[in-house]
């Protein structure tokens, strides 16, 4: 299947306004305020969020392999305050790395091409390497 890197499997909206619901949780803010700034319904932003936070660790320990393969001089993340907030600062450190490495891109744009659109999957940790 193919994807462009603007979208996530199964999302509507641009992976771009996705992520910036994510961030804003990363930060501490709350489904509401992420559905008004961003003109999206409580509902569907709550939805991204439990389905990101439900795969959160598996989502940072992914995308922080992925940055130190692109970046082997890279030096350990620093934690965040949560879980939700380290799987979104894995993301923006290898899309950094993934940049300087191979190609200038956006960290969701990033995101959602590393995971083949599937960063919202339902079906558990679908980009990772099968058993």
């Amino acid at each position: 299947m193919l994807i462009g890197d603007d979208t996530l499997v199964r999302r509507r909206d641009v992976v771009e306004v996705i992520g910036a619901a994510l961030a804003a949780k990363a930060r501490g803010l709350g489904h509401r305020w992420s559905a008004l700034v961003l003109g999206v319904p409580a509902s569907t932003v709550r939805g991204w969020l439990r389905c990101f936070a439900s795969a959160a660790e598996a989502i940072r320990c992914w995308f922080t392999v992925l940055a130190h393969d692109l970046d082997p001089m890279l030096a350990p993340l620093t934690p965040a305050q949560t879980v939700v907030g380290d799987a979104v600062e894995a993301i923006g450190v290898a899309a950094r790395a993934g940049s300087l490495r191979v190609k200038a891109m956006a960290p969701w744009s990033f995101a959602s091409r590393a995971t083949a659109g599937r960063l919202l999957s339902n079906t558990g940790c679908p980009w990772a390497a099968p058993r």
